[in-house]
């Protein structure tokens, strides 16, 4: 019955705004847009002046199944979470808990970074923003598919190296947000799931949103994920990141993204209640972090700035501020864009790789800004058709293949222990003949090597990844031919597995 009420009502928003923007012209070009690009499943919400006005599905949750999306449907939405995890934050500081400018040590003693000082000076503010020196996804592969705890996946940040100086750039950090969740239950002794749920999921009434695997098949109506491997979309099963669900852990829909969003734009208020002071939404409003924009040429939006705040991407879009995320998750791509000046919001969830988020974005902030009319979704697409083509890391390596050629050793003796300073024992086996590479902490990660050339061997994975397909590794040798480790090649965006940098053991 609930559900039926808020149906009943978010159609008469619908209607009452379709006499500003033709919301059936809208809904044809998202169909269009998923069917171009051939996204399993998607769904759609924009807010606009404190009520959705459109919410629905379109697609499949699942190739080979006849279920479809709607505005209810649940699908990962990765780091879009970010924004809940620094809203945690803010009122912690807001109730004297925390002080955005504290060490983090004074909470958490163990957590160091590459270089004494800075962990000294990193602060929690420095968390949020994406500046304490390490690369975008820097020991992502500590985390990924592990069952390492999160106080052991920080404890071993101090062995990851720097890709700039303290504060003097950005990298996309998710080993920070895991700091930071493990800050929240430091301070408050409650999880970050129990967090969230009290401080945020219950008083917005964000029934569906969930932050436990546990909580899926309960709640029911959810998408399936799916990778994209040679131009088809595959069906995955959910990865659990529960315990380092500060980064990315949310599970929503666009019905509760829309609550969200009306929430941020109304500043933290909710009825009667303010859950967010006004220093603090300034405060995670507030460019902490810079991007370059290139002021020599034109852009699509006449923007002039670019740059992160806490938790939020921030920029200038026809001159009016734009506060946005997106978030990847193991075949899921989502997005959240808000004009808060026209209390204006659109959120949109995908069950694939290959996903429109930006083609949708852009159509749905024009059509209710009366911004050119382009049809993003065809020139977008071809870009990333380019980019595709263009990507040629894997058929390179392919082509450099050295045929007929034999290992240095006889197989046994490329078998043993390794063990990596970031994560921990990567065993090689000989089954059957066969190598066999397992990792101690992600079972799911776990391969059959074939011999690929000289001390070389492809990565056969028992699984299929969302982020990542062909992969070598090379044992490394002395110069009396003892192996003295391995250094990995899986060429992806996003899981650095050379970042590993095992060494034999035994």
């Amino acid at each position: 019955m609930k559900w039926f009420i808020s149906a009943l009502l978010t159609l008469a928003c619908m209607q009452l705004f379709s006499q500003e923007v033709d919301l059936e012209k809208l809904d044809n070009y998202f169909e269009k847009t998923a069917q171009e690009w051939g996204i399993p499943g998607m769904s759609v919400g924009i807010v606009k002046d404190g009520e959705i006005v459109f919410s629905k599905g379109y697609g499949l949750m699942e190739v080979g199944k006849s279920d479809r999306p709607d505005g209810n449907t649940l699908y990962a939405i990765a780091s879009n979470t970010k924004a809940f995890t620094a809203f945690i934050i803010a009122q912690l500081v807001e109730e004297g808990k925390l002080e955005w400018n504290d060490p983090v040590q004074k909470h958490l003693p163990y957590f160091e970074l590459y270089d004494p000082f800075v962990s000294s000076q990193t602060t929690i503010k420095d968390l949020l923003c994406h500046r304490v020196g390490l690369g975008t996804f820097s020991g992502d592969i500590m985390w990924y598919k592990s069952d390492l705890t999160s106080e052991e996946i920080i404890k071993r940040i101090k062995h990851l190296e720097p890709a700039f100086k303290f504060r003097d750039g950005f990298g996309y950090s998710n080993l920070m947000y895991i700091t930071a969740g493990e800050v929240i239950a430091k301070v408050t002794g409650k999880t970050w799931g129990v967090n969230v749920q009290e401080r945020i999921l219950t008083p917005l009434e964000m029934e569906r949103t969930i932050y436990s695997l546990q909580q899926l098949e309960p709640q029911g109506n959810f998408a399936t994920p799916h990778a994209f491997e040679n131009n088809e979309n595959h069906p995955i099963s959910y990865v659990d990141w529960e315990e380092v669900a500060a980064l990315g852990g949310l599970i929503s829909s666009v019905n509760d993204m829309g609550r969200w969003m009306i929430f941020n734009m109304n500043h933290g208020i909710i009825g009667n209640d303010t859950l967010l002071t006004t220093d603090s939404r300034n405060m995670m409003w507030k460019m902490h972090n810079s991007y370059t924009v290139d002021h020599t040429k034109a852009n699509d939006f006449n923007t002039h700035f670019r740059g992160y705040g806490l938790g939020w991407g921030l920029a200038d879009y026809y001159g009016r501020l734009r506060v946005s995320h997106g978030g990847g998750y193991d075949g899921m791509i989502s997005s959240v864009n808000m004009i808060p000046d026209e209390k204006l919001g659109v959120v949109v969830l995908t069950n694939g790789m290959n996903a429109p988020t930006a083609a949708v974005t852009y159509y749905a902030l024009n059509a209710f800004l009366g911004e050119e009319e382009k049809d993003w979704s065809a020139e977008i697409l071809e870009q990333s058709k380019k980019q595709m083509e263009q990507d040629t890391r894997i058929s390179s390596r392919e082509e450099k293949r050295v045929p007929n050629t034999a290992p240095s050793l006889p197989i046994e003796k490329y078998a043993g222990i390794y063990n990596s300073a970031i994560y921990g024992k990567i065993e090689v086996k000989l089954e059957n003949n066969t190598l066999r590479i397992y990792f101690e902490h992600a079972p799911e990660l776990a391969a059959t090597m074939e011999h690929w050339h000289y001390d070389v061997w492809k990565i056969n994975w028992d699984y299929t990844h969302a982020w990542f397909s062909f992969g070598t590794v090379k044992f490394n040798t002395t110069n009396n031919l003892e192996i003295s480790g391995l250094d990995f090649d899986v060429p992806n965006n996003d899981i650095f597995f050379d970042e590993l940098k095992p060494v034999r053991e035994n």
